[in-house]
């Protein structure tokens, strides 16, 4: 008898050592997430295979044995054992078992059936996490395997999503994020939440992918996808009329909330919303809370929108001064916008050609490689040579400087488009130049210097048509 039971010891020793060199992975892996347990710290060791170790060890051989032949009807009373009195031995109790029970629901015959085994494999999840932890990231697996078993249970969906998200934040698995906020959208689609909740999920779900494909590009194969399912399920929602009917109301109840008028503006200004009046009310709230750059650059799109130009550049003038106390660097498509933007209002709108060259000016500095500042200001030239002259040799010199304007955008521009703009422009007013028998009339020759009067003040070359 003695000698049986050093056998038996010994028998035990050797399957421990055997399995403690086993893998423990999930059996069908969605995502990398999947092959990351965690094994159980080394001093609960002892602990590991409950009251009986033999009858553990015994159970534990017997239900690996046919799980491996995937003989699962004869692997579950030996896998129950293991998971009711020694769940501590190995995680893949829980792999395992997930694996099973996701099997025996869909061979269960009765929906009585299927919910006993939805509602034992919840039960297996919540005993793993006891157990080995990682609450997370199990909270994320146990969501998937509802979802796929019961998509309809959508309470428990969005409690298990919301907790695992807010659990794991920038690494919550890609899988989690569709099934969240489709879950939200079937609430709203329900009548039982607000839609603005729709808002909220999507913005944060884009932050979560957008920071994996950016930071882990091995992930992109999971995240890609997520965030495809996620885009396409918003589409929608996406229109001005969903996202106006969305945050209207909201707006209405809350419109000194500076988070949500803040979310209203972005969501509005991506979508192309601008026109709304929403987003105008909007903005004007954020401005008067925050006066900000960006909201005073929205607030000058809008005014020059609307008309009221003047206003508009106050507003873009609020917003340059603010982006350059601010990161200019950081800012600089801002402040080349906000230039440009001014330049052009005050000619085409004000007819203020003098202070338009000025903020032209500003933007050309701002992005020498744009050009289209030095277009406006050779047209702002071309358009004054009747108003810079008083005879009909002197009211042709303009023409001189805005042709220098217009070759000297195409040199500095880098899109073709612009290039070849800027030199149409030059042969066209190149057409005007006085006829060498008007310049020799005057007292001139070609190839001399000539400064045009007028508010242009600019020095030329003298040049004939």
């Amino acid at each position: 008898m003695k000698a049986m039971k050093l056998f038996a010891l010994f028998a035990v020793a050797l399957f421990f050592a055997a399995c403690a060199s086993l893998p423990e992975t999930d059996s069908t892996p969605v995502g990398p997430e999947d092959t990351e347990i965690t094994v159980r710290p080394e001093q609960d060791r002892d602990n590991r295979y409950g009251a009986d170790s033999v009858q553990c060890v015994r159970n534990w051989s017997l239900y690996d044995e046919y799980f491996r032949q995937r003989n699962y009807e004869m692997a579950y009373e030996p896998w129950k054992y293991m998971f009711e009195s020694c769940p501590a031995a190995t995680v893949n109790i829980y792999i395992h078992g997930s694996t099973m029970m996701n099997y025996f629901f869909q061979e269960a015959e009765t929906p009585e059936a299927q919910e006993a085994w939805a509602d034992s494999l919840m039960m297996l999840y919540d005993q793993r996490i006891e157990y080995f932890g990682e609450r997370g990231r199990v909270l994320g697996r146990k969501a998937a395997d509802l979802y796929r078993l019961q998509p309809g249970r959508l309470d428990e969906l969005i409690d298990m999503t919301e907790e695992s998200i807010e659990l794991r934040g920038m690494q919550t698995s890609a899988d989690v994020l569709p099934i969240n906020f489709q879950s939200v959208i079937r609430k709203v689609e329900a009548g039982t939440m607000d839609p603005s909740e729709i808002i909220f999920r999507y913005e944060r779900a884009m932050e979560i992918i957008e920071y994996n494909l950016e930071n882990n590009p091995e992930e992109e194969r999971y995240y890609r996808p997520a965030k495809n399912n996620i885009e396409r399920m918003f589409e929608p929602y996406a229109t001005c009329d969903a996202l106006v009917g969305i945050f209207e109301r909201r707006y209405e109840e809350n419109p000194e909330d500076l988070e949500l008028l803040e979310r209203i503006t972005e969501m509005l200004d991506n979508a192309g919303c601008t026109d709304s009046e929403l987003f105008y009310h909007a903005t004007r709230s954020l401005y008067a809370l925050q006066p900000d750059a960006e909201s005073a650059f929205l607030m000058g799109r809008l005014e020059r929108e609307r008309e009221n130009h003047e206003s508009a550049i106050d507003y873009f003038e609020q917003a340059i001064e603010l982006y350059l106390d601010d990161s200019p660097d950081e800012n600089q498509d801002r402040i080349f916008r906000s230039y440009w933007i001014i330049a052009e209002t005050s000619y085409r709108q004000l007819n203020r050609m003098a202070r338009a060259r000025t903020y032209a000016n500003e933007a050309h500095e701002v992005n020498p490689t744009d050009g289209r500042p030095l277009i406006l200001i050779g047209e702002m030239y071309a358009a004054s040579a009747d108003q810079c002259g008083d005879n009909d040799f002197t009211k042709k010199t303009a023409y001189w400087v805005a042709v220098d304007m217009f070759r000297q955008a195409a040199r500095a521009a880098e899109d073709p488009v612009v290039q070849d703009r800027a030199m149409q422009m030059a042969n066209i007013y190149r057409q005007y130049f006085p006829i060498r028998d008007d310049i020799f009339f005057h007292g001139y020759s070609e190839g001399e210097s000539y400064r045009v009067g007028c508010w242009i003040n600019r020095s030329t070359t003298i040049r004939a048509r």
